[in-house]
Parts: C-alpha cells; sequence; structure tokens
C-alpha cells in the first residue's frame, strides 16, 4: 500500500509538471506582413458650413420714421439701391435756409472785395466776411450728410432678405431692417485637427459633398485664423467654392474630404500590427522563430496601413495574429506571410 501511494504521488507530479510547461515550450502559429514601402495618404472628414461670400445686415444709421420702403424680399438688388428712406423735411428746410444765407454771404464778400480796392474796408473785414461764407459751406455739406444718412442704400450687389419693418414705422439705428447675401459666389468654413493645421496654405484645393447629392464639389483656401482654438484645438479655414449649383445655398452642412500627408515612399505596416503601451508603441518582430518585441513611430495613416517613420527597416516581418498571447523570446512560426 507505502508503495501504490508512492507510485499515485508521483504520477500527479508528473502531469502537472507536463500541464506546466506545455505551453511555455508549445510553438505559437501566427501571421506576418514583410515591412514594404508604399504610397500613402490619410484621408479625414471634416464637417463644415456653407456661407454667402459677402453677408451685412441693413440699418439706418439714425432715427427716424419710415416714408418708402423699396425691399424686393428674395430678389437682387444692385449695388446703391435705395432699400428705405426715412423723413428728411426738416433736414430739407434747414437745407434751405443754409444755402439763401450762404449766397447772401456770397454778395456780402464780393462787395467787400470791391471796397477793398479803393481802400473803403480793411483786410479784416474781408477776411471775416469770407470766414462766415466757407462756415456756411461747411454747414451745407454737414446737413447733406445728414439727408444722405436718411437714405438707405444697398452696399453691395446681392439677395435681400425678409423685411422686418413697414412704411410709418419709427425705427432706431439698433432696428435691423433687412439682411443682403452676396450669393452668386460662396465660401466654405470649417475646421481642421491641430496637427494638419500645417496642411491648410493657401491655394490648396479640398473637396466635400452635401447630403442628397451625389455630385462633389470643390474649394480653394483663401485664408485660414491666425491662431488654434483652444477649446476644440482646431483651426478654422475658409475656401472659396468653385462653380454653382442649385444645391448651395447659405447654411447647408457640408462634408469636406481632406488628403492629408500625401507620401509616395513611406514604409507601411498594418494598423493592427501596432500594439500601444502608455509610453509609446510597439511592435512584434520575427526574428529566427522568437518573437521581439520594438518600439515604432507611426505617422500617417489610412483605413488599412500606418506609416512608420522609425524602428523598422524595409524587409522585416512583422506579426499581425495572436499579439495578446505572444510574450518576449516566445516561439513563434508563421503560417501565412502577407
Amino acid at each position: 500500500m507505502i508503495f501504490f501511494l508512492f507510485s499515485c504521488k508521483e504520477e500527479k507530479k508528473d502531469q502537472k509538471s507536463a500541464l506546466g510547461s506545455g505551453p511555455r515550450n508549445s510553438v505559437i502559429q501566427v501571421e506576418g506582413f514583410i515591412v514594404k514601402t508604399k504610397s500613402i495618404s490619410e484621408n479625414i472628414e471634416a464637417p463644415g458650413s456653407l456661407l454667402p461670400y459677402e453677408e451685412t445686415q441693413i440699418r439706418a444709421e439714425t432715427s427716424g420714421r419710415v416714408v418708402q420702403l423699396n425691399i424686393p424680399e428674395g430678389r437682387m438688388v444692385g449695388k446703391g439701391t435705395i432699400l428705405a428712406r426715412l423723413f428728411d423735411g426738416d433736414l430739407q428746410a434747414q437745407l434751405n435756409k443754409l444755402q439763401v444765407q450762404l449766397s447772401i454771404a456770397e454778395k456780402t464778400v464780393e462787395r467787400y472785395r470791391e471796397l477793398l480796392k479803393i481802400s473803403g474796408v480793411s483786410q479784416q473785414e474781408v477776411d471775416i466776411s469770407e470766414l462766415q461764407a466757407n462756415n456756411l459751406r461747411a454747414d451745407i455739406n454737414l446737413v447733406r450728410v445728414d439727408i444722405g444718412k436718411t437714405h438707405i442704400r444697398a452696399p453691395f450687389s446681392g439677395t435681400v432678405g425678409l423685411k422686418n419693418i413697414s412704411v410709418g414705422a419709427y425705427i432706431t439705428p439698433s432696428e435691423v431692417i433687412t439682411t443682403i447675401r452676396q450669393i452668386t459666389q460662396m465660401k466654405l468654413e470649417f475646421s481642421v485637427p491641430e496637427k494638419y493645421s500645417e496642411n491648410m496654405n493657401r491655394g490648396k484645393i479640398v473637396n466635400f459633398g452635401i447630403d442628397g447629392i451625389r455630385e462633389k464639389f470643390r474649394a480653394t483656401v483663401i485664408a485660414t485664423e491666425s491662431s488654434i482654438e483652444a477649446n476644440t484645438r482646431s483651426l478654422r479655414v475658409l475656401a472659396v467654392v468653385s462653380g454653382k449649383h442649385p444645391a448651395l445655398v447659405p447654411g447647408a452642412f457640408a462634408k469636406v474630404m481632406l488628403q492629408m500627408g500625401l507620401t509616395d515612399q513611406a514604409l507601411i505596416i498594418p494598423t493592427q500590427a501596432v500594439v500601444p503601451q502608455a509610453r509609446n508603441k510597439r511592435v512584434i518582430l520575427y526574428k529566427s522563430g522568437t518573437a521581439q518585441y520594438k518600439v515604432v513611430t507611426t505617422g500617417i495613416r489610412d483605413s488599412t496601413f500606418v506609416q512608420v517613420i522609425d524602428g523598422l527597416n524595409a524587409g522585416d516581418t512583422v506579426i499581425t495574429t495572436g499579439l495578446l498571447a505572444i510574450r518576449p523570446e516566445s516561439k513563434i512560426s508563421i503560417s501565412k506571410v502577407q
């Protein structure tokens, strides 16, 4: 019985040792990828909005009662078109009064100049009469400017929006009469992440689409914001849309497709081959049947591949499957190589 019990214990120890050492000595079957060079670019999609080329709110420069309204809602108007006119009867009367005074002052200046030739008056009296005439001219110009403020004109050619007032209303400069937009040409506004800000140069061509329309449109970058927005860490970009289309209306949502970092000779590996760590990124190399970890620096990426800037050479074999089961110096066997 003692011999039998001793034999059973030894058999259990052998089974435990066999189970414990089995996985360590087994060869893990994995798939690999040979590092190569390829043309790669990173395509991102950014939300944007269509804006009119010019847009402004029409307001009066002075307070007054509206006596004439010429706002063709939803239609084009030319630059300088009178959209509204305020009551200016008092200013017109003041202008007539000053013009009469100026006429008398100019005649007085002429008489004084004739009298000065025969020493009938002094030079000082002539100068005073000329000063009075010049003051009247200045007052007339000032009244004409005030009269001009009662004529509210279109600042540029564009499409007029809906009117917010009616004839007879008393308005102040704080009230919006209507809006005018120049929509013969459109602008596209969008934002890109901070790391792509260097690619948004003046003259860059971008493509965008509108929901519900298969056709794609193009725009040319004309300006960028001078600083990065602190809250979103993004850069605002403004572009001019090329061409015209009925679907391109102000305020429409646009999907901007950007191609960033086009590189013709980039070392690439599959995105699943990269093992992210707390402080760096690593890949697993196949070296003479064993696994070796290698720290790499990555660049741009697309839907399948990622660029490796540092850490690998062309021809290296990286592991793409079974990454969680592999430990350093593990025995591995490649079943398939891409």
